[in-house]
């Protein structure tokens, strides 16, 4: 049973109706096509990319922590000699120039094997898109620009300024 104080009850007809419940969300088409981002030739570019960085990063890093360790844990075989008066530990410190150039040219190398001709072919694709997307709104907006243009004609008779 309804209280008669109720604001809700129809004893108060002068009181205004609940607020309409708001529309839901418009749904949105779905692209016919994966959205760039989601693109698998993305998926294999981060992974030729992270594959590039881990081998460069771990040939450089990883001689290092090797040249370190021996250091620590082997300071013998560092200061035995080589040949006449080049220790061990020497040699290995002079070798890290040419290991540090090695994996700098490793990166280059598979830079432009593997990495850049993924993001030249997602650029391209990239660029055809954005085309494509532009002339299906192009119409409206050439319109548009148009109408917008006229004032740059007045006052200044054959200059377009």
């Amino acid at each position: 049973m309804s209280s008669p104080y109720d604001p809700h009850s129809p004893t108060y007809p002068w009181q205004p109706p609940d607020p309409p419940q708001p529309p839901p969300p418009p749904r949105h088409r779905t692209p016919d096509h994966p959205p760039l981002g989601h693109h698998s030739d993305l998926r294999i570019l981060r992974t030729a990319y992270r594959w590039q960085r881990r081998v460069a990063t771990l040939t450089a890093l990883g001689y290092f922590t090797l040249f370190l360790i021996l250091s620590a844990f082997a300071p013998g075989f560092m200061s035995s000699t080589v040949t006449d008066g080049l220790p061990a530990g020497l040699l290995l410190a002079l070798v890290q120039l040419p290991v540090t150039l090695l994996a700098i040219g490793l990166y280059e190398h598979t830079a432009q094997r593997y990495v850049d001709p993924l993001a030249d072919r997602i650029r391209k694709e990239a660029a055809v898109e954005a085309k494509r997307e532009s002339a299906k709104r192009g119409t409206g907006q050439r319109d548009m620009g148009h109408r917008g243009m006229g004032h740059r004609d007045v006052g200044h008779r054959g200059t377009g300024r």
